[in-house]
């Protein structure tokens, strides 16, 4: 069922970023379940099975498949230290030929949060696709009421580029969102605007 690993290992001073397997199954449940009053207000609705092991085997096989394919790149971000699995990041919707773009998203569990192991993570991800992947855009998106992702994203470099009306189904609801973008070679200079 799984097809042959394309590696993609991404190593910074604090973390390994890497690709999940089934052996991360039962620190990645309790992670999320741990976490799920701190990350349901920001996530699509998850599934029934969400926490299920048949759940997180789907979830295995598309990053497996996604990286072969050069359609995404979904990794876990591991913690050197202690191999201690404290959330993920995804480069997803990778669009070649005129766009050279993909879209970033990520996650990390409640008790990670606001140390900087995400604004590490993005920053290595961004370098990744504008070095590694020959990208020229990374796009992000998140909820304007959500004052710690805005301001991480700004704090690597994205820039607010608008408002999309009914973007995302967050938590059941459609929702609108504030987009930033960070660009190979960025010339813009930070913006106040959003």
């Amino acid at each position: 069922m799984f097809l042959p690993r394309r590696k993609v290992k991404i190593e910074t001073e604090r973390l390994t970023l890497r690709a999940p397997v089934m052996q991360d199954y039962h620190a990645w449940s309790m992670l999320r379940e741990q976490s799920a009053d701190y990350l349901i207000p920001w996530e699509p609705q998850w599934s029934t099975d969400h926490l299920a092991r048949r759940g997180f085997t789907n979830r295995v096989y598309w990053a497996q498949k996604s990286i072969s394919n050069e359609t995404a790149v979904p990794l876990f971000l591991i913690r050197r230290e202690d191999q201690m699995l404290m959330g993920a990041i995804t480069l997803d919707n990778i669009r070649r030929g005129p766009a050279q773009a993909g879209t970033l998203g990520y996650w990390t569990g409640q008790s990670f949060a606001r140390q900087g192991y995400m604004r590490e993570a993005i920053e290595a991800v961004v370098h990744h696709a504008f070095e590694r992947l020959d990208l020229s855009r990374i796009e992000a998106a998140c909820l304007p009421e959500n004052a710690a992702s805005r301001g991480l994203l700004e704090k690597t470099g994205f820039k607010y580029e608008g408002v999309a009306q009914s973007y995302l189904q967050i938590n059941g609801r459609w929702r609108t969102h504030v987009l930033y973008a960070s660009l190979r070679g960025d010339r813009r200079g930070r913006t106040d605007a959003g």
